[in-house]
């Protein structure tokens, strides 16, 4: 049987020895300076006047009665030195540095949790996904100087830096570099299918590929309109937002249907030849004006173009009421509504 122990070389109290309180105080002693391990400081030289218990750090080149202790931890008890070989894996508190510090073998290293943690959790478990997991009701990113960055890098264009927003663990919206270069902010309805609501290029050029706006015409050429008479839509030169055609008004193509409620800006192009005093009328289901074009003493032809700004509801329905009796030009390019959510 060995008579010192494994990890702390600490005398065991051996059969038939005398005097064992010095071996048991030998002990306690080693243990008083390793437990809850303090080192006042990192030296060369034994420090004047130490106190009992005191524990430093001997550095290379030490001299005095420190010489050729280098790599060791001296202890100051009952009036003199004693020197212990840290094994790897000890911890202490370098109390001149403010650090908890490990041994590696080679010397002392930064101990900081935070710093080489695999994974941490913060009053939530974190896994081999989210390394880091925080529940809290709040937490704070604050300056140390002047500023403060949050970094989020990723390693190829088509992969993803971005921060998800989620209602019960399910998206709902995602803000960054998703699956591109380009920034955007993405929502979802059911956390499965997403939708762009902004994205902006490198350029600083922002795009809004759900913003509800329409270039709307009847098509067909030429038709003569008879005063009280309706016409509506049949193509959508451009349709963004999801405008659709609803109703059919008239036997002249269907009504256009507003998308989603908001405040739109209407702007009616006309290409008439009236025969007399006419109008003509952008309106949302047949009774609010949005856009109107009158004229008491028309010209051969007419070219021109009306605004309005109206509050309109999802499922709102547009067409055109006429006034008088005019040949229009409903070819795209010609008489058309247009409409954009602003």
């Amino acid at each position: 049987m060995s008579e010192r122990s494994s990890n702390l070389d600490m005398p065991f109290i051996l059969p038939q020895q005398a005097q064992k309180h010095v071996t048991h105080n030998a002990a306690l002693q080693l243990l008083d300076a390793v437990t809850q391990l303090v080192v006042t400081d990192s030296v060369t030289a034994p420090p004047a006047n130490p106190a009992e218990g005191l524990v430093v750090w001997v550095l290379p080149a030490a001299t005095g009665l420190f010489a050729g202790r280098s790599g060791r931890l001296a202890t100051f008890q009952d009036g003199g030195w004693s020197y212990l070989l840290p094994r790897t894996g000890w911890r202490g508190w370098f109390l001149a540095a403010k650090r908890l510090l490990v041994f590696t073998g080679q010397g002392w290293e930064d101990a900081d949790a935070l710093a080489a943690a695999p994974m941490l959790g913060v009053h939530a478990p974190a896994d081999s996904t989210n390394r880091l997991a925080v529940a809290a009701a709040a937490s704070l990113f604050s300056h140390d100087g002047q500023g403060h960055q949050m970094k989020i890098n990723k390693a190829s264009a088509g992969d993803t830096a971005s921060l998800l927003f989620q209602s019960g663990w399910s998206g709902r919206a995602e803000l960054g570099l998703a699956g591109q270069d380009a920034f955007s902010l993405k929502v979802s309805a059911d956390g499965a299918s997403w939708l762009t609501a902004l994205e902006t290029d490198a350029a600083g050029r922002v795009r809004l590929p759900q913003r509800p706006l329409v270039r709307a015409s009847l098509g067909g050429g030429a038709k003569t309109m008879a005063d009280g008479t309706r016409s509506g839509f049949a193509t959508l030169a451009v349709n963004q937002g999801g405008f659709g055609l609803g109703t059919t008004v008239g036997g002249n193509g269907a009504a256009l249907v507003v998308p989603a409620s908001g405040v739109y800006l209407v702007m009616l192009t006309l290409d008439a030849a009236p025969s007399g005093s006419f109008s003509i009328t952008a309106e949302a289901n047949a009774q609010l004006a949005l856009a109107s074009f009158r004229n008491t003493s028309p010209p051969a032809q007419v070219n021109a173009t009306a605004f309005g700004l109206a509050s309109l509801a999802a499922g709102d329905e547009l067409s055109l009421r006429h006034g008088g009796t005019a040949t229009i030009d409903f070819s795209p390019g010609r008489t058309e509504l247009m409409a954009m959510r602003v």
